[in-house]
Parts: structure tokens; sequence; C-alpha cells
């Protein structure tokens, strides 16, 4: 379960998991956690999980397919704590949906080697060219560089990340 004493849930998930919700609530939650994409980490012979989409929610278990089944739990929860609150949880990164801005500060030499390359390579937009970059760099990657680990177990670190796609 989503709440054992090694997972990293969100403390929403952790509360809303523990009572039941409206049957069609569970019913959407469900139908959207299932379309959200997985990280797992594994650390000292553990997986542990948390979604793309929202990272706060987390599961844990000793196979990646624990992890998967004990996070998507976990991502149903605060789904179905979202939408009982009438919040909108996040689209699945799958859809595609690019309803995040991120503003960088460049110089103006920055920029115009950017805006060059950017148009050289077809683009109409800087942003467009820069997503794109980065995206292609990533895709070839199954394994993923570390992030700085959640600290667990103080002085030791995780072998890597992998995305899990929906299963």
């Amino acid at each position: 379960m989503a709440t054992s004493g090694r997972s990293r849930g969100s403390k929403a998930a952790r509360q809303a998991i523990d009572r039941p919700f409206a049957p069609e609530i569970l019913r959407q939650a469900k139908a959207l956690a299932q379309r959200y994409q997985i990280v797992l980490e594994l650390e000292d012979d553990w997986w542990y999980g948390h979604g793309l989409e929202l990272p706060g929610a987390g599961g844990d278990g000793k196979t990646p397919q624990e992890a998967v089944s004990d996070t998507r739990e976990a991502l149903t929860a605060v789904v179905a704590y979202l939408l009982e609150k009438g919040q909108r949880p996040p689209a699945p990164a799958a859809e595609g949906r690019r309803g995040e801005q991120v503003n960088i500060r460049l110089t103006a030499e920055e920029r115009a080697l950017l805006e060059s390359r950017s148009r050289a390579a077809g683009f109409r937009g800087l942003s467009d060219f820069v997503r794109a970059a980065v995206l292609a760099e990533s895709a070839d990657r199954t394994i993923l560089p570390a992030r700085r680990p959640r600290k667990r177990h103080e002085g030791r670190k995780p072998s890597g990340k992998v995305i899990a796609k929906r299963s």
C-alpha cells in the first residue's frame, strides 16, 4: 500500500487513502492515474516510484512492478482527493498539452546564438527549438542521471531512475 513506512507519498495521499471516495470520483481518479507516467529509482535493492505529473505521490516495492502498483495507488488517491476538492488534476504528460511556461534570462550574445541556430534548424520560435533540443537529447536515454536523492539512508545514493510508461 502507498502508505507504508518506507513510502514517500504526499500528505494528501496518506490522508485520502485512509477513507473511501465517492464511487464516481474513484472511477475517474483510477482512469486518470492509469495514464500517468511513473519514475522509478532503485536504492539499496528497493524500488521507489513517483508520478511524473504528480511528483509528490509515491510508492515503493521489492520489484519494479510492486513499486509501480504502489505508486499507481498513491496517484489514484491524490487524483481522487483533488477531484473531491473541485481541483483539476494535471493532464497526463503523454497528451502533450503544454501548460507550463519557463522564462530564462540570456545575454544578448546567447539569445542571438540560440535564435540563429533555431532558424537554421527550421524552427519558427526559440522556445520550440530549446524544447526540441533537450527532448531529443533525453529521448535516447532509458536511465536518466540521478537527481539529488531524497535522504532515506544517509550517505547512499540511488543507482539511477527509469521512467515507466503507462501499464
